[in-house]
């Protein structure tokens, strides 16, 4: 792992302006900080360094926000969904221990940009969930979450074309949110070191990083909440998914160009 100390000022300023920005649309939509963090960050830093601490930062985010959300939970879906983060953040998690960091930053943007054209295309169902919808959702939720802790989206992407309201929505993506980043930080505790880090996921230059990054996490979380008071939330979230695929073609045009063997800008 890159060690915090050897970060430069620029580094450093970017990671800063990252984590606040996106601590902003959490703030405001209840969703997208790893999303936008790790699509950002990754392109400087390795995703396997990235990941860990923003699990730490969101349990931050959803803690705040736990109190208002508990009431308004559906807990039909919350359940499923636990069930299937349980089963599959292992295995994202294994996946991001021994994957290459191109192959991490290709899976991310291809990611990024499935979820937000379909949430650009304004994708609806009519009829009521099953089940077995709610499980798969889940279970591809937390495979994603252990990889590139982003399963919150596709869990956002399967409850917005749904019925429920916009607070139910809110309030079950936050409790998921607490639960899943919590039991991801429980199994990348429990991974073992592999040759392709050097380091284990989980460790004190984590805790540190993540200790760094939570005061801007938590101003642009406070801006956020203050921006939703005065701009409309249907123009603000689309803004904030025009930038998620901005950031999933540059992500994706990177990692091409690592495969190819061709620098980077």
């Amino acid at each position: 792992m890159v060690e915090l100390a050897s970060f430069s000022g620029l580094t450093w300023l970017l990671c800063l302006g990252v984590v606040c920005l996106a601590g902003a649309v959490r703030g405001f939509a209840g969703f997208g900080f790893s999303a936008l963090s790790v699509s950002a960050l990754s392109l400087f830093l390795p995703p396997a360094q990235v990941i860990p601490p923003l699990l730490m930062l969101e349990i931050a985010a959803s803690i705040t926000l736990l109190r208002s959300a508990w009431k308004d939970t559906d807990w039909a879906w919350l359940s499923w969904l636990m069930l299937g983060n349980v089963l599959c953040i292992p295995v994202g998690l294994a996946l991001l221990s021994y994957t290459s960091d191109t192959t991490v930053r290709l899976f991310i943007g291809l990611l990024l940009l499935v979820v937000v054209s379909l949430q650009l295309r304004g994708l609806r169902w009519t009829g009521a969930p099953t089940r077995r919808l709610r499980l798969v959702t889940g279970l591809v939720s937390g495979l994603v979450n252990g990889v590139a802790a982003m399963g919150g989206l596709v869990v956002v992407v399967m409850l917005s074309a749904s019925t429920l309201s916009p607070q139910v929505m809110r309030a079950t993506l936050v409790l998921l949110f607490l639960f899943g980043d919590i039991y991801a930080l429980l199994c990348a505790g429990l991974m073992p070191t592999s040759s392709h880090l050097g380091a284990p996921l989980l460790g004190w230059e984590t805790l540190r990083l993540a200790l760094a990054l939570l005061p801007p996490m938590l101003l642009g979380m406070a801006l956020g909440q203050r921006l939703f008071q005065g701009v409309s939330p249907e123009r603000f979230r689309r803004y904030v998914l025009q930038l998620l695929l901005l950031l999933a073609l540059i992500t994706l045009t990177r990692a091409g160009w690592h495969l190819l063997q061709v620098p980077a800008p």
